[in-house]
């Protein structure tokens, strides 16, 4: 999936704003070593560097990456597929926000933050769990296979696990979970055209292989079926559902 940084920059700041919380879970200290994986474009890898803890930022996206080195040019920021990311067990801690469940072969991912910590490191995370963003991405199936594009519509994307499933395949590999829980926090999209902006940007491998006006036209159908539920007072809102947990390195 490509991702265009500057929509993700300007429409949906929101995902770093509400990574605010989770560097204080973090609580970075002073000449830490912290890897920020799954970064986007930097904002909160800088932010964790401003704590006074050295800091790198790792990114799938080459796209996202380019754009993090422009904003902060004096943070380490490398293209790596997290699955792979060995360390050697020099890391204080790993931090991610809104990026885990992008990752669908999550043990694998699990492994490699295990091998790239020191013992008694942390893992800190925030990412969408059990129910994220269910309305959206219902309403968006249901549409894509009732216009005949049922194939499409079975595509699995996204990761949404559990506080049970996901901390159950933290421990099974070594890792001892201190702290998780599972919330729903409902989120402000940015204009009259939130939830057609939220799929541009999120949703983009159940779109990019239709035409244009036909996408157009998949995405006016989403937004108007979920009306009833995601619209308040001409506002938009996301129905997120998040996990965040804290793990350490036994």
């Amino acid at each position: 999936m490509k991702w265009n940084p500057n929509l993700y920059d300007q429409k949906h700041g929101f995902v770093s704003q509400y990574g605010e919380d989770v560097i204080k879970l973090l609580a970075p200290l002073k000449n830490e070593l912290i890897l920020d994986l799954g970064c986007g474009t930097g904002d909160l890898t800088n932010r964790i560097q401003l704590e006074g803890a050295t800091v790198m930022g790792t990114d799938f996206s080459e796209e996202m990456i380019r754009k993090a080195k422009e904003k902060y040019p004096s943070i380490k920021f490398t293209v790596e597929d997290a699955r792979n990311i060995d360390y050697k067990e020099t890391l204080d801690a790993v931090f991610s926000n809104a990026a885990l469940h992008w990752m669908l072969e999550k043990e694998a991912v699990i492994k490699s933050v295990y091998k790239s910590l020191k013992k008694g490191g942390r893992f800190v995370a925030e990412f969408g769990g059990k129910g994220n963003v269910e309305k959206i991405r219902l309403a968006l199936k249901n549409i894509l296979a009732e216009t005949g594009n049922q194939e499409i519509a079975e595509k699995e994307i996204w990761y949404f696990p559990s506080i049970s499933e996901y901390a159950t395949l933290l421990e099974k590999n070594g890792f001892q979970v201190v702290y998780a829980v599972l919330f729903e926090r409902e989120t402000l999209l940015a204009d009259k055209d939130g939830v057609k902006n939220w799929l541009k940007m999120f949703a983009t491998s159940y779109l990019e292989n239709l035409d244009p006006e036909t996408a157009e036209n998949i995405l006016d159908e989403v937004q108007e079926k979920i009306r009833p539920t995601n619209l308040r007072d001409d506002n938009w809102y996301a129905d997120y559902v998040r996990l965040r947990f804290i793990a350490i390195k036994e």
